[in-house]
């Protein structure tokens, strides 16, 4: 693995596994930016966040990576849902900012990019 890949994984691991640190340090923040026709967003902001400090911790380990980055992809798939919905129906949270809304739609694509390169380090 080249020292750039190196950068890359890492990076990735660590800002998925700070990501899911956050959703505990600040649950009202994931909350108040979930969709109201999602079921129990306490318990879906608890499992995301542990799902993304899990899979950032696979990525670390050769026999895990590649199911990891293929679980990051499905995770960051499955919030397409919530960011087109936030297009149709903006959090207070955005107001003014529509555009970082907007913005998170082709952000997902680079991600899922990233996580798919990173799978066969």
């Amino acid at each position: 693995m080249t020292l750039l890949q190196q950068i890359s994984l890492y990076s990735m691991a660590f800002f998925y596994i700070g990501g899911g640190v956050n959703h505990f340090i600040k649950p009202k923040f994931y909350l108040s930016i979930m969709p109201a026709f999602l079921p129990w967003h306490i318990l879906l902001n608890q499992v995301s966040g542990i799902a993304e400090i899990v899979l950032g911790i696979g990525l670390f380990f050769k026999p895990t990576r590649m199911i990891s980055a293929y679980l990051i992809i499905a995770m960051l798939i499955s919030f397409f849902l919530v960011h087109i919905s936030h297009l149709f129906n903006p959090p207070k949270m955005a107001e003014g900012k529509y555009w970082v809304l907007v913005l998170r739609i082709p952000l997902q694509f680079v991600l899922i990019y990233w996580a798919w390169s990173v799978r066969n380090y």
